[in-house]
């Protein structure tokens, strides 16, 4: 007799259902389970750090629709606000477009046992900046030849320093983009610049491609996650983190919860004294 095939259980993990780039997706019920395994390391993880006081920058960028915003959720919705930081900086004021174009992303930089994500980062200036017309050729320039070392000096002070390029396919973003509009609940994530951003595909694509040409050095190289299936690109984003920041379990023992404390002569006011939310549910 043969010997029976061992069943690939990764093939199981898949639908039939297929992104618009072609891509199969992942199954709901995988991928709550591996998110939910992978959120508890990311609490051991952030323990850690703030145990050896380590410092952590991720920045997320990519094409609108790319996933960033929903991965950058999965990461931070477990973790201690305090120690985990977004930074979404707006359009620079006049004052700082009169300072060192890096000054105002410094001011955002971690502490000891902090990790900042950078939700879009100063590559801005040779990505959203340039194709808009936002910055000069002279400042993109300049911009490719400090980058480098403006992120050498971060490791070199002990940062660990992430970017991410989230991936999506022409199809895939116009078909997110497509929900948007029609989900009451999503369309503020479409701005005017997003729609312009459409019609400058192929800019944005040569962009994005000098950008790598100067900065995805081996010191700090650009992680690119395909992002056709965002669940899927959410997991292999976190896996990734947790594998490039170097931790160990320290989970404390099982707490014991201590006994209310007893009512000696206290009486409470009377509950009409309150003014209470309307019970509409």
């Amino acid at each position: 007799m043969g010997e029976k095939k061992k069943k690939n259980k990764k093939s199981e993990w898949y639908k039939d259902e297929l992104t618009a780039g072609g891509h199969k997706k992942i199954k709901n019920s995988i991928y709550e389970k591996e998110l939910g395994k992978l959120q508890i390391e990311l609490v051991k993880m952030q323990e850690w750090m703030k145990h050896k006081g380590l410092r952590v920058i991720a920045l997320f960028e990519g094409r609108d629709a790319a996933g960033k915003g929903g991965t950058i959720k999965r990461i931070t919705e477990c973790l201690n606000p305090r120690y985990a930081r977004v930074a979404a900086l707006p359009v620079p004021t006049e004052r700082e477009k009169g300072q060192w174009y890096f000054q105002r992303y410094v001011q955002h930089f971690p502490t000891n046992g902090e990790m900042v994500i950078f939700d879009r980062s100063w590559y801005n200036r040779s990505n959203v900046e340039r194709v808009n017309g936002f910055c000069t050729e002279e400042q993109v320039q300049e911009f490719f030849r400090s980058c480098p070392q403006f992120e050498r000096m971060i490791t070199r002070s002990g940062i660990i320093l992430l970017k991410y390029w989230f991936s999506v396919s022409d199809e895939e973003q116009e078909k997110r983009f497509l929900d948007r509009i029609n989900d009451p609940t999503k369309r503020w994530k479409l701005s005017p610049m997003d729609l312009t951003a459409r019609t400058k595909w192929v800019d944005y694509s040569r962009a994005k491609d000098e950008t790598f040409a100067y900065t995805d050095t081996k010191i700090n190289p650009w992680w690119v996650v395909n992002s056709d299936d965002k669940k899927r690109a959410r997991l292999n984003c976190i896996s990734h983190l947790l594998h490039m920041v170097p931790y160990e379990d320290l989970t404390p023992e099982p707490i014991e919860l201590p006994e209310r404390q007893e009512n000696h002569g206290y009486v409470r006011p009377p509950m009409n004294d309150q003014t209470f939310v309307p019970e509409i549910y």
